[in-house]
């Protein structure tokens, strides 16, 4: 059994938890314990850990602590070969000397890395170097023959950088409900695009940033992109990779169009509609280079399993990613001292991204050990690492499961829990996807909550997390957490806590534990998700994706796999 450490306990002294939330007909959840999840989410976002930097010396506390969390609750190593850990091996780029430019004509515009632009590669060359290359606008650089739309038409892209815009092609009209209305769909995230450019022979793809496409500022990008990057060798994640790859500001772009006599907001419109065809930028070329300095690393998942006592090949999946942006003193040359004397707070704690969700994990599998009777499924707590990389902790998972994606029941994702407090709504990203909405539904309603779409649906949410690399594969996949209409204080408090830390904290220094939280949101939470587990882990249903969802054939076929002889 886990214990809480002193400061825990006394930080959490004289918070009553209700600790027998219905989670089915007849079942009550074992007791959630606030102070020790507070724990957990103190000591994986202090500075101590250095923002869970990846491939660094913070690594090997995380595997540790979170180690040993799961051997004292009792489990098993998950892992390969009897261990807690399954290695994920990773190619590390960190660009230096980085140069790029517009010119068109006599005009020319240097760019500098994280103000202007946010260029890196994910090839293994040392060098990468592009020079005068032509810029084609293909408004959002879709093509989906399902949806009879293609951007590419008719042209030939080898060598070009491609000018593209974030989301998909519903975001400014959802009207059109060519993509499915206002929610984004994979077309719309900067990955898909990426991968689309590469597929179609370009030099390198710009995607045009604005905060409302996106779903965050251009900070986050800055910081998303700066220090060390992070991708899966070719033969663990043989997709194509662009030479180069990155993000304009919408001003650079918006001067770019017009010096090429381009109304970008026309373009815009014009791309949203059936029949957009790709539209070179007047003459103007792109100049960039780059030096890259590679080496093979890795990084660890860390698994802990408890075998179901009747079906353990089946298993439900509880994941949660425990990395973050790690240690930004190398913008000071890697000088922690001077950092800090110039006031500078550089370390990225990621305290709610995502040490919230590791801790609601860690209290989930606690709560299966005193689970009686035992689960008949197997249960996976699966906390993956390369998340805030392109999700690929998890992506290398799916690849390599300790239980096949065709057995696998559900995965339950947690990150970024909300410290609202409690909620009367419960926010399901992409609800309607799947069957699980009707799993969780009553154990809601059992607290008195009521299921929601989360604000935003056209950001993308449901593509940012770690359940998405098992959804590709057809596995129906749960991302839920509170909402924002707290019980007391109502929707404008809860809208306010939400905002401070879209606005404030999200992935910059200040995603900083606070012992003042009401964690009573989160305990809220977890009763519900680890309801969840306990119905399915009893049952011998297999939920799917809903009909018309991209992910059900995937689903139908693995399980029928799963049904042949």
């Amino acid at each position: 059994m886990r214990i809480v450490s002193s400061f825990a306990a006394v930080l959490m002294a004289g918070v009553t938890l209700s600790a027998c939330a219905t989670v089915g007909a007849d079942q009550a959840a074992p007791s959630f314990d606030a102070a020790r999840i507070s724990e957990d989410i103190r000591v994986l976002s202090s500075d101590a850990y250095e923002g869970r930097g990846i491939a660094t010396p913070a690594e090997e506390k995380v595997v540790q602590y979170l180690s040993a969390q799961y051997a004292a609750a009792g489990f098993e190593p998950g892992g390969p070969n009897g261990q807690w850990t399954q290695d994920v091996i990773l190619n590390r780029f960190v660009q230096s000397n980085v140069h790029a430019s517009l010119k068109l004509g006599d005009w020319s515009l240097p760019m500098t890395q994280g103000s202007e632009v946010a260029i890196s590669t994910r090839r293994p060359a040392e060098h990468v170097s592009l020079k005068d290359a032509p810029l084609v606008f293909v408004g959002y650089g879709i093509n989906a023959p399902e949806r009879q739309w293609n951007d590419f038409k008719g042209q030939d892209l080898r060598g070009k950088i491609l000018v593209v815009l974030v989301n998909d092609a519903d975001f400014e009209e959802p009207a059109l409900n060519t993509f499915g209305g206002k929610a984004m769909t994979y077309y719309g995230r900067w990955t898909y695009k990426y991968e689309e450019a590469a597929r179609q022979g370009a030099a390198a793809a710009l995607i045009i940033h604005d905060d409302a496409g996106a779903g965050y500022g251009w900070d986050v990008v800055k910081n998303s992109w700066s220090g060390a990057q992070f991708d899966l060798p070719a033969s663990a994640d043989p997709e194509p990779r662009l030479p180069l790859q990155g993000w304009l500001t919408g001003e650079v772009a918006a001067k770019l169009f017009a010096d090429a006599g381009l109304d970008l907001e026309a373009l815009r419109a014009a791309a949203n509609k059936p029949g957009f065809k790709a539209v070179p930028l007047g003459g103007a070329s792109f100049t960039a280079k780059l030096n890259s300095s590679i080496r093979e690393t890795s990084s660890r998942n860390i698994l802990a399993r408890l075998p179901g006592t009747e079906r353990p090949d089946e298993a439900i999946v509880y994941t949660a990613h425990w990395d973050h942006l790690g240690d930004h003193s190398a913008t000071h040359g890697g000088d922690k001292a001077a950092a800090a004397t110039e006031g500078e707070d550089h370390v990225y704690n990621g305290a709610i991204d995502n040490a919230t969700g590791v801790a609601g994990v860690l209290e989930i599998a606690e709560a299966f050990t005193v689970q009686d009777p035992k689960p008949a499924r197997s249960l996976v707590f699966l906390l993956v690492t390369l998340e805030e990389s392109g999700l690929l902790g998890s992506k290398y998972y799916a690849a390599n499961p300790v239980i096949p994606l065709k057995d696998t029941v559900a995965v339950v994702n947690l990150d970024a829990m909300s410290v609202v407090g409690p909620t009367k709504d419960f926010v399901v990203i992409g609800l309607g996807n799947s069957e699980l909405d009707n799993v969780l539904k009553p154990i809601a309603e059992a607290q008195g909550r009521v299921l929601v779409e989360e604000d935003g649906v056209e950001k993308g949410f449901f593509f940012r997390s770690d359940h998405f690399s098992f959804a590709k594969f057809g596995v129906p996949a749960l991302y839920a957490k509170g909402g924002i209409d707290h019980v007391e204080k109502g929707v404008d408090y809860g809208r306010e806590v939400q905002s401070h830390y879209t606005n404030v904290a999200y992935h910059k220094p200040a995603d900083e534990f606070d012992p003042n939280w009401d964690l009573r949101g989160v305990v809220q939470d977890l009763q519900a998700l680890y309801g969840v587990g306990r119905e399915l882990a009893g049952n011998e249903a297999w939920p799917n994706y809903v009909e018309g969802n991209a992910f059900k054939a995937a689903r139908d076929a693995s399980r029928a796999e799963a049904a042949a002889p």
